[in-house]
Protein backbone atom coordinates (compact mmCIF):
# COMPACT_ATOMS: atom_id res chain seq x y z
CA UNK A 1 0.00 0.00 0.00
CA UNK A 2 2.53 2.22 -1.02
CA UNK A 3 1.24 5.16 -3.42
CA UNK A 4 3.88 7.01 -4.95
CA UNK A 5 3.50 10.73 -5.16
CA UNK A 6 5.21 13.32 -6.97
CA UNK A 7 6.49 16.38 -5.30
CA UNK A 8 4.50 19.28 -6.71
CA UNK A 9 6.96 21.95 -8.05
CA UNK A 10 6.07 25.06 -8.02
CA UNK A 11 6.25 27.44 -10.88
CA UNK A 12 8.91 30.58 -11.18
CA UNK A 13 8.35 33.93 -10.89
CA UNK A 14 9.20 34.53 -14.29
CA UNK A 15 6.90 31.66 -15.40
CA UNK A 16 4.43 33.04 -13.07
CA UNK A 17 4.75 36.92 -14.68
CA UNK A 18 4.39 35.00 -18.52
CA UNK A 19 0.66 33.82 -17.43
CA UNK A 20 0.33 36.45 -15.58
CA UNK A 21 0.97 38.81 -18.50
CA UNK A 22 -1.16 36.55 -21.17
CA UNK A 23 -4.28 36.76 -18.40
CA UNK A 24 -4.54 40.50 -18.40
CA UNK A 25 -4.37 40.52 -22.08
CA UNK A 26 -6.65 38.00 -22.37
CA UNK A 27 -9.75 39.65 -20.37
CA UNK A 28 -8.77 43.64 -20.16
CA UNK A 29 -7.07 43.50 -24.36
CA UNK A 30 -3.49 43.79 -25.78
CA UNK A 31 -3.67 47.80 -25.36
CA UNK A 32 -4.78 47.97 -21.27
CA UNK A 33 -1.39 49.12 -20.85
CA UNK A 34 -1.72 52.64 -23.49
CA UNK A 35 -3.22 56.07 -21.47
CA UNK A 36 -6.37 55.84 -24.06
CA UNK A 37 -7.66 52.40 -22.42
CA UNK A 38 -8.59 53.48 -18.89
CA UNK A 39 -6.80 51.09 -17.10
CA UNK A 40 -4.42 52.08 -14.49
CA UNK A 41 -1.84 49.53 -13.03
CA UNK A 42 -2.72 49.81 -9.17
CA UNK A 43 -0.24 47.30 -7.86
CA UNK A 44 1.18 44.03 -8.74
CA UNK A 45 4.37 41.97 -8.89
CA UNK A 46 5.74 38.36 -10.45
CA UNK A 47 1.68 36.78 -8.96
CA UNK A 48 -0.59 38.95 -8.75
CA UNK A 49 -1.80 42.58 -10.32
CA UNK A 50 -4.37 44.64 -9.36
CA UNK A 51 -6.30 47.66 -12.14
CA UNK A 52 -8.61 49.53 -12.02
CA UNK A 53 -10.81 51.81 -14.21
CA UNK A 54 -13.62 54.22 -13.01
CA UNK A 55 -15.38 52.24 -9.99
CA UNK A 56 -14.33 48.77 -11.48
CA UNK A 57 -10.99 47.13 -9.94
CA UNK A 58 -10.00 43.76 -11.54
CA UNK A 59 -7.50 41.28 -9.47
CA UNK A 60 -5.74 38.40 -11.10
CA UNK A 61 -3.48 36.04 -9.12
CA UNK A 62 -1.67 33.49 -10.24
CA UNK A 63 -1.41 30.41 -7.84
CA UNK A 64 2.25 28.53 -7.20
CA UNK A 65 0.72 25.78 -9.87
CA UNK A 66 0.05 28.25 -12.44
CA UNK A 67 -3.56 28.61 -12.45
CA UNK A 68 -5.18 32.04 -12.56
CA UNK A 69 -8.03 33.44 -10.44
CA UNK A 70 -9.48 36.94 -11.53
CA UNK A 71 -12.14 38.71 -9.24
CA UNK A 72 -13.52 41.46 -10.63
CA UNK A 73 -15.41 44.41 -8.12
CA UNK A 74 -16.22 47.79 -7.15
CA UNK A 75 -13.54 49.71 -6.06
CA UNK A 76 -12.68 49.96 -2.00
CA UNK A 77 -13.88 52.61 -0.17
CA UNK A 78 -10.05 53.14 1.01
CA UNK A 79 -10.04 54.56 -2.76
CA UNK A 80 -13.01 55.83 -2.62
CA UNK A 81 -11.86 58.23 0.23
CA UNK A 82 -8.66 59.02 -1.43
CA UNK A 83 -9.77 60.24 -5.27
CA UNK A 84 -12.47 62.80 -2.74
CA UNK A 85 -9.26 63.74 -0.95
CA UNK A 86 -7.35 64.08 -3.86
CA UNK A 87 -10.22 66.22 -5.52
CA UNK A 88 -10.45 68.24 -2.48
CA UNK A 89 -6.90 68.96 -2.38
CA UNK A 90 -6.74 70.20 -6.30
CA UNK A 91 -9.80 72.21 -5.68
CA UNK A 92 -8.32 73.77 -2.31
CA UNK A 93 -5.19 74.39 -4.16
CA UNK A 94 -6.92 75.88 -7.21
CA UNK A 95 -8.64 78.03 -5.34
CA UNK A 96 -5.60 79.50 -3.49
CA UNK A 97 -3.35 80.04 -6.58
CA UNK A 98 -6.27 82.43 -8.15
CA UNK A 99 -6.61 83.95 -4.72
CA UNK A 100 -2.73 84.68 -4.42
CA UNK A 101 -3.05 86.04 -8.23
CA UNK A 102 -5.85 88.23 -7.28
CA UNK A 103 -3.62 89.59 -4.46
CA UNK A 104 -0.94 90.52 -6.61
CA UNK A 105 -3.10 92.24 -8.97
CA UNK A 106 -2.43 89.36 -11.69
CA UNK A 107 -6.48 88.97 -12.37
Amino acid sequence: MSESTDPIEPIVPEQARAILDQAMRDRLGGDWQDEDSGWQLVTGHDYMARVTRGSRNVDFYVDLLGEVTVEEGEINPAQAGGRLIVWTLLLVSVGLAYLLARAVGWF
